[in-house]
C-alpha cells in the first residue's frame, strides 16, 4: 500500500494552481474538469503517482469559501531551502494570497528546521528544511 495523493478543496482553482507551482515548486501534473457533475480536478506534485504522492485540489462550481474545521492540521513538504520558499510566499502575497505565518527556525525542543505557511485557502503548510539547518 501507499499514499497516492491528498485532496483539498478550493475556492478558486487557477489561484490554487499558481500558489502551489510558482511559491512551492509543485507542477500541474493533469486536470479532470467534469461539467454535468459541476466539478473540476487539478492534480499537483514534485512528480507523478505511483512514484510520488500527489495533491488533488477539487473545486466546486460557484463555492468560494470552505469552513477549515477543528479536524485539520497542515500538509508537510521537505525543501531544500525554505528561507527561499517564504521569500517567494511573501512576493506573491499581493497577487495569490497565502502568507508566512511561521517564520524559518527550529522546532521547539528540537533541531530541525521549519517554516509555516498558509494557502490562499488558509490552509497551513509545513516547510521542512532538508540538508544543512539555515
Amino acid at each position: 500500500m501507499r499514499l497516492l495523493h491528498t485532496m483539498l478543496r478550493v475556492g478558486n482553482l487557477q489561484r490554487s494552481i499558481d500558489f502551489y507551482t510558482q511559491a512551492l515548486g509543485m507542477t500541474l501534473l493533469r486536470t479532470v474538469d467534469r461539467p454535468e457533475q459541476q466539478y473540476t480536478l487539478a492534480y499537483l506534485g514534485y512528480g507523478r503517482n505511483p512514484e510520488h504522492a500527489e495533491l488533488e485540489f477539487t473545486y466546486n462550481y460557484g463555492v468560494e469559501k470552505y469552513e477549515m474545521g477543528a479536524a485539520y492540521g497542515h500538509i508537510a513538504l521537505g525543501m531544500d531551502d525554505i528561507a527561499a520558499a517564504c521569500d517567494k510566499v511573501r512576493a506573491l502575497t499581493a497577487t495569490l494570497g497565502g502568507s508566512v505565518s511561521r517564520e524559518p527556525g527550529p522546532v521547539k525542543g528540537g533541531n530541525t528546521v521549519i517554516a509555516f505557511v498558509t494557502d490562499p485557502d488558509g490552509y497551513k503548510v509545513e516547510l521542512i528544511q532538508h540538508g544543512t539547518p539555515i
